[in-house]
């Protein structure tokens, strides 16, 4: 096994338990589990799908509050629309991201678009969630729907390697997302005898999640397989990826770092804060109505 210099190691790969979220779609999660409770900053990451849905199986998470952190939407196959309370809709289709800063509070939805419902096909995507620093949690809500086509592709090795960049950068391409705090969102898809060298500050946590096929990741090359994450050391300012010549497919996977916020995490349901009482107030502004209410 070739070890590769000045560059992380993977200490963990965890393999994603199977749930369901919303009205009952199916997801696969890495974390938060019982073994793993979050990625400091990242609080949560959802696999949905690949799922074949019929003629009106399509469902999704209805009129639900978030407040404190960050939901990222990214969308694979399939479609969805959002509404909130504040007034705000939109449309994600394949290869589309929406990053939602939920601050202090929104009601939200996320469902299968009408067309999609009525008459079903493939739905897969990502929902990641951020947590917000502290002086950040009750800042006014804010959307961005980044559409596909605006969102930089990066080749490398002839078109044997190639980045969506979501967050961050990488190959020389920069994303278009803003993010509150120093943030990576790397989708590579790399053929077989494809390897990659990705710059990951030291200041940042990092993991990489295979959507399909299997990756040689890390200077100690663990073999990481699909519904798989792997945690990275924060001893190197680099992340080595390579797919086997002998591999049967492509390698999709996910690079995703930050920098930790090493604060207090006092969460519950959708709100996510620093305290008890925070959590507590949060319940009480939405019984309340102080998060307002989607007009559909």
């Amino acid at each position: 096994m070739t070890t590769i210099a000045a560059s992380r190691s993977v200490t963990n790969v965890i393999t994603a338990i199977r749930t369901f979220e919303g009205e009952g779609f199916p997801v696969r999660r890495p974390f938060p589990t019982q073994t793993l409770s979050l990625v400091d900053p990242f609080l949560l990451l959802d696999h949905l799908g690949p799922v074949d849905l019929g003629p009106g199986e399509a469902k999704g998470a209805p009129d639900h509050p978030h407040r404190g952190f960050e939901t990222v939407t990214y969308v694979l196959e399939g479609n969805m629309e959002h509404k909130d309370s504040v007034g705000n809709s939109g449309k994600l289709n394949p290869g589309d991201v929406q990053w939602m800063t939920a601050g202090s509070g929104v009601v939200h939805s996320e469902m299968p678009q009408a067309e999609f419902k009525r008459k079903g096909g493939r739905l897969h995507g990502f929902q990641l969630w951020v947590n917000l620093p502290r002086k950040d949690k009750m800042i006014a809500p804010r959307y961005q729907d980044i559409p596909a086509a605006k969102i930089p592709i990066a080749e490398a090795e002839n078109g044997a390697v190639r980045v969506r960049v979501v967050a961050g950068e990488s190959l020389g391409k920069k994303a278009v997302i803003e993010t509150r705090t120093p943030i990576s969102y790397l989708h590579f898809t790399m053929q077989p005898g494809a390897t990659v060298r990705q710059a990951v500050s030291k200041s940042h946590n990092a993991f990489a999640y295979v959507i399909d096929g299997e990756g040689l990741i890390g200077a100690n090359q663990r073999r990481v397989g699909e519904g798989q994450m792997a945690i990275l050391s924060a001893d190197a300012d680099a992340v080595s990826i390579e797919n086997a010549a002998t591999a049967k497919a492509p390698l999709n996977l996910l690079l995703i770092s930050g920098v930790p916020l090493r604060e207090p995490v006092a969460r519950y349901g959708p709100f996510v804060m620093n305290t008890k009482e925070e959590i507590i107030r949060a319940f009480d502004d939405y019984q309340n109505g102080r998060m307002g209410q989607i007009t559909h």
